[in-house]
């Protein structure tokens, strides 16, 4: 077993006034060698977006975008037709493949958004943009992981399609309770990020914000010592 742990205080910073910006891994003016990647997760950002602000039309390409709001509601809209707002509870994915132009806006006039993006390296390069959000129960992930991406091929439940053997999976733990993942091959390793609370991984005690990169191993033990809702990410190392 090997882990990375990445501690929040450690993680890139932007800060354009309209836009506060935390990089896990490096992205635009943040560049660190070392924070390139986990596996086939390339990007983690946690953005704060000020009200009446957003992110002008810009494209994309072969690469699958994962959009999932912490706090208040980011409006969408790209070149394919789709104009809505992502909410808190739901989760967008965008399947960048040959390209793909969109935009992304706080429309509230008073509160500020927050919002997590992931990228994921493809494993199929130039397939067909794809764009699609789902609202997922609070109650389905109550104590125990709620599978909300996964791969087109293999999709568990409502999860999200993706063209990646990845997973995000989503889980609001109590105090106390643990969780056992098992990876889906052996090639997967799993990052631990969470969003609020405190746990402890291999040894490692997290708190908001912290995450861990766990691989080469089949079983990760999670354990919760205060409430925590964290975001579990499965991905390919290679």
């Amino acid at each position: 077993m090997k882990t990375i742990v990445h501690k929040a205080d450690t993680r890139g910073f932007a800060d354009h006034g309209w836009l506060k910006s935390h990089h896990t891994f490096s992205f635009a003016s943040y560049q660190n060698p070392e924070r390139m990647n986990f596996g086939m997760l390339r990007v983690l950002n946690d953005d704060i977006v000020q009200p009446k602000m957003g992110f002008g039309t810009h494209p994309h390409q072969n690469m699958e975008i994962i959009s999932i709001p912490l706090i208040g509601a980011l409006s969408h809209k790209d070149n394919m037709g789709n104009k809505r707002a992502i909410e808190v509870g739901e989760v967008q994915v965008m399947s960048a493949g040959t390209g793909l132009t969109h935009s992304e806006f706080n429309d509230s006039k008073t509160d500020a958004v927050n919002f997590l993006q992931l990228w994921i390296i493809p494993e199929d390069m130039n397939v067909t943009p794809n764009y699609e959000q789902r609202s997922f129960s609070s109650e389905d992930k109550k104590n125990q992981l709620q599978t909300v991406v996964a791969p087109k091929d293999k999709l568990i439940g409502d999860a999200l399609p993706i063209s990646q053997q990845a997973y995000i999976y989503r889980a609001y733990l109590d105090s106390g309770k643990s969780l056992n993942l098992k990876a889906k091959t052996v090639n997967n390793g799993f990052y631990v990020f969470v969003v609020d609370g405190e746990i402890e991984v291999e040894n490692n005690t997290l708190d908001k914000r912290d995450a861990i990169g766990v691989y080469e191993t089949e079983y990760v033990d999670i354990l919760t010592t205060r409430d925590s809702e964290l975001i579990i990410i499965e991905v390919p190392m290679n």
